[in-house]
């Protein structure tokens, strides 16, 4: 187990991101950023033993700062917070009083607002084990940030196991009543980025979805998606029902975990590298994203580049009470946690 630190570059306001490379026996790569608790990369061997890069990202600091990316910007491999996701008009209400979040996505706030988590510089510090080498990651949101109220302090692990395992584990407490749901928005490419994700193969540990409305703003409905183009309950091809939907994906499965115990969240595939990553989580949805609206910059990424496998509260849960509730109170604990196994088919 192997852990590196090094500059990554500095930010408008002056401050020093780093860029942090873990490292495991079996020859699985994770870098972080602390600006954003961005994920840059995960290397991986395919079946040849050829090992590339599987998750989108950049490797300096000024890409991910550079005017074009963020005109369009899709979150590349960052921690969405205070709240990911969409809130329907950025209208917020904790314990009667109304809070107007910054309109971001149409007419809905989405991932945190203007200057949410991911563009925040974390506090890191390094962990060396005998069984896995990690980062932790600590930022303290403060009362009224985007508008959510309350001294937020948030902790972020990302541990990378000997057994190929890649755990995000998030704690949050508050000082007073707010909402909080986070995620990690890495989209991954398992052909290494040689080919769009729709010859990929998915599996996902539900038959039913959220219904959204034409904001992908959730009506309250649970859906059965037996028999419809959102059924991926038995293995299928990303691309083998696309054309039927006007955007691709983006939409969350409800994961049926209410007692926040791990379960099995879903398994991108891709044949001909061999290359799989399967995903756990304790929480109660999984929203997947196909990147339809991710940018062409130069020669790289553009529509359907990535696929982004985000665990997760649903969208809008302040305004649905029927959802499983996403609020935070003091003296509460916020603890969340994702594991990601990376694994190669002969």
């Amino acid at each position: 187990m192997n852990i590196k630190k090094e500059i990554f570059g500095q930010c408008p306001r002056g401050e020093k991101a780093f860029l942090f490379t873990l490292v495991n026996p079996n020859g699985i790569t994770v870098k972080i950023t602390n600006y954003g608790a961005i994920i840059t990369a995960i290397e991986m061997a395919d079946k040849k033993g050829k090992k590339e890069n599987i998750a989108l990202g950049f490797r300096t600091l000024e890409e991910y700062l550079s005017a074009d990316y963020l005109a369009n910007y899709p979150y590349f491999g960052a921690v969405c917070g205070r709240y990911c996701n969409r809130i329907a008009g950025g209208k917020l209400n904790i314990d009667g009083v109304d809070y107007r979040l910054f309109i971001n996505n149409g007419p809905n706030h989405l991932h945190g607002g203007q200057a949410g988590f991911d563009k925040m510089i974390w506090t890191p510090k390094t962990i060396d084990m005998p069984d896995f080498v990690g980062l932790e990651l600590k930022y303290r949101s403060v009362h009224l940030e985007e508008n959510y109220p309350g001294n937020l302090d948030v902790t972020i692990l990302y541990k990378l196991t000997h057994k190929n395992e890649l755990h995000i584990e998030y704690k949050a407490v508050t000082d007073r009543t707010t909402v909080v749901n986070l995620t990690n928005h890495t989209y991954f490419n398992l052909n290494g980025g040689e080919e769009n994700i729709l010859n990929h193969q998915l599996l996902i540990n539900s038959k039913k979805r959220t219904v959204t409305d034409s904001n992908l703003i959730p009506t309250g409905e649970i859906a059965d998606v037996t028999n419809t183009p959102f059924d991926f309950s038995t293995t299928k091809s990303v691309g083998a029902d696309i054309g039927l939907l006007p955007d691709g994906y983006d939409l969350n499965y409800p994961l049926g975990n209410a007692d926040k115990k791990m379960v099995f969240a879903g398994k991108l595939s891709e044949e001909e590298t061999g290359r799989s990553v399967s995903v756990f989580t304790n929480e109660p949805g999984l929203q997947i994203y196909t990147g339809y609206y991710i940018p062409s910059l130069g020669e790289r990424f553009g529509r359907y580049s990535g696929f982004a496998l985000e665990t997760q509260h649903y969208p809008d849960s302040p305004n649905h009470p029927e959802f499983p509730s996403t609020e935070l109170k003091p003296g509460d604990v916020y603890k969340s946690k994702t594991t990601y196994l990376f694994e190669t088919t002969k």
